[in-house]
């Protein structure tokens, strides 16, 4: 039996048991505490003992017929062949083993709750990081699609190159604010309202996006129709490039009098 156990519970009056008195009677309190230091080597030795009554008196320092006499005439003690022990501390032994059990079995249900939860929680967070992930990923399979509208959206691009940023000519959104109001608006309509807002002294510094063009002022109109009001009978400036006059435009080699040429010498 593993010693583990340093202290043992010690009944406050045993001397009123008749078997002590007994023994007291008969060797005083030299047999008391024989007696007492017996039980502590049982409680040390798994309640079972050798009857070396010679090798138990000359560990506690008295005579062999005290041991002797402590252990075998006052029925404190159970003998069975070359061992002996008591009843009391086998008792108390079994109460203690017991709830040392019990104890073991409460600890390890606590230890059985807390992997429980601790793996409840991990799938709980793989979980979490799954949803996650997909989330990312149909995320970033809709911004991989590609974004349908009209192929006038690229006619008015194209027209309005020289006015905006380039970062918001090329982005997806105002691809499809302009497909959105060309359900609504001409292409000249669209471009009338932004070339004349560009170039307005007021709004050519708060018209910096195209993007302006779908939302809404104070008064919850739009700041396209806003644009159109104040347009009035607006030109679009054209964007086609001035041809170039050739050389001999207007040339007719047919017109030429012949006569008057000189030969060739």
């Amino acid at each position: 039996m593993a010693k583990d156990t340093f202290y043992f519970s010690h009944d406050y009056n045993p001397r009123a048991d008749e078997k002590i008195k007994r023994l007291i009677r008969k060797h005083g309190l030299l047999g008391y505490g024989t007696f007492w230091a017996i039980i502590e080597d049982l409680y040390n030795n798994a309640n079972a003992l050798r009857t070396d009554y010679e090798g138990i008196a000359y560990d506690l320092r008295v005579d062999t017929n005290i041991v002797k006499s402590v252990i075998n005439d006052f029925d404190l003690f159970i003998i069975k062949d070359d061992f002996f022990g008591s009843l009391s501390v086998q008792r108390r032994l079994d109460e203690r083993n017991e709830k040392s059990k019990k104890a073991s079995n409460s600890a390890n249900c606590r230890w059985s709750k807390q992997k429980k939860d601790a793996n409840a929680m991990r799938t709980q967070c793989d979980s979490n990081a799954i949803k996650e992930r997909k989330g990312k990923e149909i995320k970033e399979i809709k911004e991989s699609k590609q974004i349908t509208y009209n192929k006038v959206v690229d006619e008015i691009l194209i027209s309005l190159k020289d006015l905006f940023d380039e970062k918001y000519l090329k982005n997806d959104k105002t691809k499809v604010m302009f497909d959105k109001l060309l359900k609504k608006y001409s292409k000249d309509e669209i471009l009338k309202a932004t070339f004349w807002a560009r170039n307005d002294d007021f709004w050519k510094t708060n018209f910096c996006s195209p993007m302006k063009l779908e939302k809404k002022n104070k008064e919850d109109v739009t700041y396209i129709d806003v644009f159109l009001a104040k347009a009035g009978n607006y030109k679009i400036p054209t964007t086609e490039p001035t041809k170039p006059a050739l050389p001999y435009e207007g040339f007719n080699p047919l017109s030429i009098d012949l006569s008057k040429l000189k030969p060739l010498r």
